[in-house]
C-alpha cells in the first residue's frame, strides 16, 4: 500500500510521527506505515540462488540489485553488478521518477538542497522537519499531490508561524481535472486552510540570495520562501526501451503496449511505466495506487495464458484534509464537456465519515471484485440541468465527463463506495438521454 504521504500522515498528533510513522485514519483507527514489499510471509518466498532447484518453482526477490540491460532476443536480463537473469517471460514495473522543473534543476546546489521532489518516507521526514524549522514553504503545482500538501501544511501553519504558498500555471486547485467552477470553489477551500493560493502563475527563475529562495514568475512578481516542494508530475521509468526494443508513446510517456499489457510476444508492461490501450478509453497512461493493482494482476494473469483485455477500470482517489474529498474513474480532463448534478451534503458526507462508517481507512484498495448488480439506467425525457453559480456550495455530488455524448470518466464529489456503480456507466459505453437520471443511481439525494 502506498502511505498517506500528503494526507493523514500530516494531521497526526504524535510529535515523533516522523519516527513511529503511526497516524490516526480518518475514522480515528491508529496505523502504523509498515515499510514492506513482501505480500506474503517471509516463509513463502524462496532465497534467488535457491530458486533455480526449488521443484515447483517459487517466488524469489533480489533486493539491492538494478537492471541496467534488456536483451529481449536473447531473453535475458544484464544487472548492475555484471550478472543476468534469463527468463520465458518478464513483466517491467518499473513505475516512474518525479519530474523537477528545468528552472530549479539548472539554478544550482544551494536551490536544489532546498527543494523536495516529494515522493518516498525519507520525502516525508525531511520535509516534516523542515516544516518545522523554516518560517516559509512554497509548493509548486496545483494537480493532486500539490493540494493536498498544500492543505496539509495549511493546516499546520495555523497553529504556528509557518506561511505556505501555491504557484501553479492553471486558474484554481486541480484546474487540470475539474471543471472551472468546481476548481475555482476547491481553491476557496484550500485558502480557508490558510495557504497563500497563487494561480495563473508561472515559475521563470530560482536563484537563492541572502539564505533565502527568490522565485521570479513570469509576470514579473517575486515569491521569498525558505523551502520549496516541486509536485509537477511523474516521468515513467524507460530506461530499457533502447536495449529492450521496446516502444516509448510520443503522447503519453510510458512503454507503448496492446490491451493485453504486451510490448512484445513474451514482454508484458504494468503499472506508472505502462501506456495501454483501453478497448473502453483508448490508448492511456495511468499514475494511481489502484491502476497499479489492476494492472499488476491483469499482465499476472495474461503471462500464464490468460488472454484478458484491459477494461475493469481503476479508480483514484484524493482528500483536502478530512472534509473534502473525492473519487474519480476513467478519463477526467476538464477540457472534455462536463456535466455536475449536486445536492446539499449532511454530515456524514466527508472522508472522515464515510471511513467511520465503512470501518476502513484506506479507499484505494483495489475493487477489482466488486459490482453493480441490477443497475439499469432510464432514458426519460430531457430535462433542463441547470448551471452550477458562482457562490454555490458543492456539498456533495457526481460529475460526468463526456466524449462524444459518451460517458468516458465519473468524479464522485463527497459521494463514496458507489464505485462500481461509476464502472459499469463507463463499461457499458452508452449515451444517455438525461444525465440527471443517471447521477440518480448514485443516491446523492438521501439524507
Amino acid at each position: 500500500m502506498r502511505p498517506p504521504l500528503s494526507k493523514e500522515l500530516w494531521f497526526s498528533d504524535d510529535p515523533n510521527v516522523k519516527e513511529t510513522l503511526r497516524f490516526k485514519q480518518w475514522n480515528g483507527k491508529e496505523k502504523e506505515v509498515t515499510l514492506n514489499i513482501y505480500f506474503q510471509p517471509l516463509s513463502f518466498y524462496v532465497s534467488p540462488q535457491d530458486l533455480p532447484y526449488v521443484e515447483n518453482g517459487g517466488v524469489a526477490v533480489l533486493n539491492g540489485r538494478k537492471v541496467v540491460h534488456m536483451d529481449a532476443r536473447g531473453n535475458k536480463v544484464r544487472l548492475d553488478d555484471g550478472s543476468e537473469i534469463s527468463y520465458e517471460k518478464c513483466l517491467v514495473a518499473t513505475g516512474g521518477t518525479p519530474r523537477n522543473l528545468p528552472s530549479i534543476e539548472r539554478a544550482g546546489e544551494e536551490v536544489n538542497k532546498r527543494t523536495t521532489l516529494f515522493r518516498k518516507i525519507e520525502d516525508f521526514k525531511s520535509l516534516e522537519t523542515i516544516s518545522r524549522d523554516v518560517k516559509s514553504i512554497t509548493i509548486i503545482g496545483g494537480g493532486f499531490l500539490g493540494s493536498e500538501l498544500a492543505c496539509a501544511l495549511g493546516r499546520r501553519a495555523q497553529e504556528t508561524s509557518l506561511e505556505v504558498n501555491q504557484i501553479f500555471p492553471e486558474m484554481g486547485n486541480m484546474g487540470k481535472i475539474l471543471p472551472e467552477y468546481l476548481s475555482n470553489w476547491t481553491t476557496e477551500k484550500v485558502k480557508k486552510e490558510g495557504v497563500n493560493v497563487m494561480p495563473d502563475s508561472v515559475v521563470k527563475s530560482v536563484n537563492y540570495e541572502n539564505g533565502r529562495l527568490s522565485i521570479k514568475l513570469k509576470d514579473g512578481r517575486m515569491v521569498k520562501t525558505d523551502h520549496i516542494v516541486a509536485a509537477v508530475g511523474l516521468e515513467p521509468n524507460v530506461e530499457l526501451a533502447k536495449s529492450g526494443g521496446l516502444e516509448v508513446d510520443s503522447d503519453f510517456g510510458g512503454f507503448r503496449v496492446n490491451s493485453e499489457l504486451q510490448a512484445r510476444s513474451n514482454i508484458w508492461v504494468a503499472g506508472d511505466a505502462a501506456c495501454f490501450y483501453d478497448i473502453k478509453l483508448g490508448r492511456r497512461r495511468v499514475e494511481h495506487h489502484d491502476h497499479a493493482v489492476v494492472s499488476g494482476r491483469l499482465a499476472g494473469e495474461n503471462m500464464t495464458g490468460a488472454n484478458k483485455p484491459y477494461w475493469h477500470q481503476s479508480m483514484f482517489w484524493s482528500d483536502l484534509g478530512p472534509y473534502v474529498g473525492y473519487e474519480a474513474i476513467g478519463i477526467v480532463d476538464s477540457s472534455l464537456p462536463t456535466v455536475g448534478v449536486f445536492a446539499k451534503a449532511t454530515a456524514k458526507d466527508t472522508p472522515k465519515a464515510a471511513t467511520e462508517e465503512s470501518g476502513t481507512g484506506i479507499r484505494s484498495e483495489s475493487e477489482t471484485e466488486a459490482t453493480a448488480s441490477g443497475v439499469g439506467i432510464s432514458t426519460k425525457a430531457v430535462s433542463t440541468l441547470n448551471t452550477p453559480q458562482q457562490g454555490d456550495d458543492y456539498g456533495k455530488g457526481v460529475i460526468f465527463y463526456l466524449r462524444d455524448k459518451v460517458i468516458v470518466g465519473v468524479i464522485l464529489w463527497n459521494v463514496f463506495n458507489r464505485m462500481p456503480i461509476a464502472r459499469k456507466i463507463i463499461k457499458d459505453g452508452e449515451e444517455h438521454a438525461d444525465l440527471n437520471e443517471v447521477a440518480k443511481l448514485f443516491n446523492i439525494h438521501d439524507d
